[in-house]
């Protein structure tokens, strides 16, 4: 009989449901070829509902979540919303709640795409940002003294315990492992100035890496990572490092990929629920016009097939997506790629049943 997996949709905010709906499609097609079945609940989360409920993230959604196989999400951002409350109140609250302690983050420039780094190509940017997820300066530690005068003092507290580094690390290895290129793993941190965080984040390093004799490790400040992201960065495989650094250097991972169009990641607890979202925002001046691109949706959706072991459907995705880029599009941007956004799901469709059939004969 076939596997079934029921899958959590959240639309969310302006041209996310757009671009969930091609991604949908994709799935529904590479599932038929690939004989297994999925199963969409929508999830009305967002801006819309914010401003007619009040309500971000209500307790009975997170309980359904729990009994799904993955989340895949569209976008979350509404103008009409003071950005933080939709971001904390669902994003956040989600990462907690379902423990995704892991962000994973591939950086990868495909061909047909143009990268902004000079002498650059597909060879030389390949490799995956591992940030942890739910610690760091993200847990919300703090508060305000003497707010609103000029005395005023605002404390933000970066918590990092043992438990939730070693975690984080351990998964670091073990993907870098698993991917098998250069198996080498980069510690990106602050060692010379954040000296508590990042000292329980080396020390862990050094000791997990202990257990992984084939694995070739080394260390990078943050600010140092940045600059080798940009002039080398065909010398980095898997890195690895805290929430907040770990926030900036994967969008500029996006950029030298070649924009927010194509940029997706993942939000994972590997022993839970994982949510699977493109990198961009919710664009509400593009919204209902069917012109944005949906690459980085469906790349998360290639992802999402990934978490859920169906390799052969989530390569069948990922080829359909490169012919797609090398051959039909003629720009990233909204409403200059040549086609409407539908239309460049249909073509990602075309290219797995294309394939398909091309390996049945």
């Amino acid at each position: 009989m076939a596997k079934t997996y029921n899958i959590a949709v959240i639309p969310g905010d302006g041209t996310g449901p757009e671009v969930v709906t091609e991604g949908i499609k994709i799935l529904k097609a590479v599932s038929e070829v690939e004989n297994f079945k999925m199963e969409f609940v929508s999830f009305d989360l967002g801006g819309e509902r914010y401003l007619r409920t009040g309500e971000t993230l209500p307790f009975s959604a997170i309980e359904e979540f729990r009994t799904m196989d993955a989340i895949y999400l569209g976008a979350i951002g509404h103008p009409e919303v003071k950005p933080g409350i939709l971001e904390k109140g669902i994003l956040l609250s989600l990462r907690f709640a379902l423990d995704q302690y892991i962000n994973l983050r591939p950086v990868k420039l495909y061909p047909g795409v143009e990268a902004p780094l000079k002498d650059k190509g597909p060879e030389d940017i390949d490799f995956v940002v591992i940030r942890e997820n739910t610690e760091g300066l993200y847990t919300g530690s703090g508060g305000f003294l003497k707010k609103g005068t000029p005395d005023e003092v605002a404390v933000q507290e970066s918590i990092n315990t043992r438990k939730g580094v070693e975690r984080c690390l351990r998964f670091a290895f073990d993907f870098c492992q698993k991917r098998n290129k250069n198996k080498k793993l980069t510690l990106s941190g602050k060692t010379n100035v954040l000296t508590y965080a990042f000292d329980l984040w080396e020390r862990t390093f050094q000791e997990v890496a202990s257990e992984y004799n084939d694995i070739t490790t080394d260390y990078a400040h943050v600010d140092a990572t940045c600059m080798w992201m940009v002039k080398n960065p065909e010398w980095f495989d898997v890195i690895v490092t805290d929430n907040m650094f770990g926030d900036i250097i994967t969008d500029l991972g996006a950029m030298i990929q070649g924009g927010m169009g194509v940029a997706a990641g993942g939000n994972i607890n590997p022993e839970g629920v994982s949510m699977f979202e493109p990198i961009g925002g919710s664009a509400p001046k593009y919204t209902g016009k069917n012109v944005i691109n949906p690459i980085a949706a469906i790349c998360a959706a290639q992802m999402l097939l990934e978490e859920l072991k169906e390799k052969t459907a989530a390569k069948k995705i990922e080829k359909a997506i490169m012919q797609v880029l090398a051959h039909d599009l003629k720009s990233l941007s909204a409403g200059k790629m040549g086609h409407t956004t539908s239309e460049v799901g249909d073509l990602v469709v075309q290219y797995i049943l294309e394939d398909t059939k091309e390996a049945s004969r």
